[in-house]
């Protein structure tokens, strides 16, 4: 739990309230980073039926088929749950909030070469942290740019209110929603060294690229956040859990909705 103490500067903070978004380093050592990497590795080689279901023979043009996103890991995984609640950054987050942080979600995207990007959307829409917000914790397992698909951001849409969103390219997006930016924003690369943690609140409008490489991974592992006075919370999140691990039960937002659906398993809405 934070002790009181920032461990942002000023500048820091200021930069995240005004842009929506803040990049920071060494948050995790490089034993870290391994115990990271290993555990997804083997992870990678499985079936966990609701969480993680790879064509493990591989037989489809969609690179995505064979490493789709591991949803929830830390349901399943006390690795991933103990990085979920990593200290260094959930005291980041209780800077940015100003009191403690739970830990709602979890999620590694392996990104093989080849696959397509995520279009823009809004966190928020999906978690629907009432009141308050969720903030995203993206942690660069590998480098990321423009070539391997890395993360696009929207600065200054931390306050756009959360919009119903337009069908996305099913070529570029595996998921369908698109938000699109106001007029007088436009989206840039979250340039980002192995082990960069990007931290980005709920409403900021952003995505990613496709992975242009023939041979690079672009791994992330991402978790997001609420403000522990928030009250409601989609029910696909609960439980929440405490830095120090304990569960805590947030009644259920009934708008809520899972965080993008991909193209193949899209319903009504």
């Amino acid at each position: 739990m934070n002790t009181g103490l920032k461990i942002l500067s000023e500048e820091q903070l200021e930069h995240f309230a005004r842009e929506g978004y803040l990049i920071v380093k060494d948050l995790f050592t490089s034993d870290d980073l391994t115990s990271i990497e290993q555990t997804f590795e083997e992870i990678s080689h499985t079936k966990v039926p609701g969480y993680f279901e790879p064509d493990l023979e591989g037989a489809t043009d969609d690179p995505l088929k064979r490493y789709p996103r591991v949803m929830h890991p830390h349901r399943f995984n006390e690795t991933a749950k103990r990085y979920m609640l990593h200290k260094p950054v959930m005291d980041v987050l209780a800077d940015l909030y100003g009191e403690e942080a739970y830990a709602a979600q979890s999620m590694f995207y392996y990104k093989p070469p080849g696959s397509r990007g995520q279009a823009l959307h809004q966190d928020n829409f999906y978690l629907q942290v009432e009141p308050g917000n969720c903030i995203a914790a993206w942690t660069a397992v590998d480098a990321a740019n423009e070539e391997n698909g890395g993360l696009l951001v929207v600065p200054k849409t931390s306050d756009y209110a959360l919009v119903c969103p337009e069908l996305a390219d099913s070529n570029e997006s595996f998921t369908t929603h698109f938000v699109k930016p106001p007029k007088e924003e436009k989206a840039i690369p979250a340039i980002m060294d192995k082990g960069d943690v990007l931290f980005f609140n709920g409403n900021l409008i952003h995505g990613s690229y496709r992975n242009k490489t023939k041979d690079q991974f672009r791994r992330a592992f991402i978790c997001h956040y609420a403000n522990s006075s928030a009250t409601h919370i989609s029910t696909h999140y609960r439980p929440l859990f405490r830095e120090d691990g304990t569960a805590v039960d947030l009644e259920a937002n009934p708008d809520g909705g899972p965080c993008g659906i991909e193209f193949d398993m899209a319903y009504p809405h």
